[in-house]
């Protein structure tokens, strides 16, 4: 499987709709000092969690002067999210 940026468009935050597009906007307009601050952007991450690992990547990349882009196939990143949904359920019944 090759992978490729998200487009700007696609979903970070897949429970809150935060696209890739505006989390870049978020970090270079607050500029957060922690990448938790990027709940501010609409609530990313404070859904599901599925998500934080990815904000905190883009976070670091942003501190480190990167591009800031996932590189996931969509699809993928997607079904992760079902599985992390699913086993989030099954621990929670």
């Amino acid at each position: 499987m090759s992978q490729t940026d998200l487009r700007d468009d696609a979903e970070v935050c897949l429970c809150f709709h935060v696209s890739e597009h505006k989390v870049r906007k978020f970090l270079a307009r607050v500029r957060p000092q922690v990448a938790s601050q990027l709940a501010d952007c609409l609530g990313a991450g404070t859904g599901c969690g599925w998500c934080r690992p990815y904000l905190e990547q883009m976070h670091r990349q942003w501190q480190a002067g990167e591009h800031v882009a996932l590189t996931l196939d969509p699809q993928a990143y997607a079904a992760g999210r079902a599985e992390h949904r699913r086993q989030k359920k099954t621990r929670s019944d």
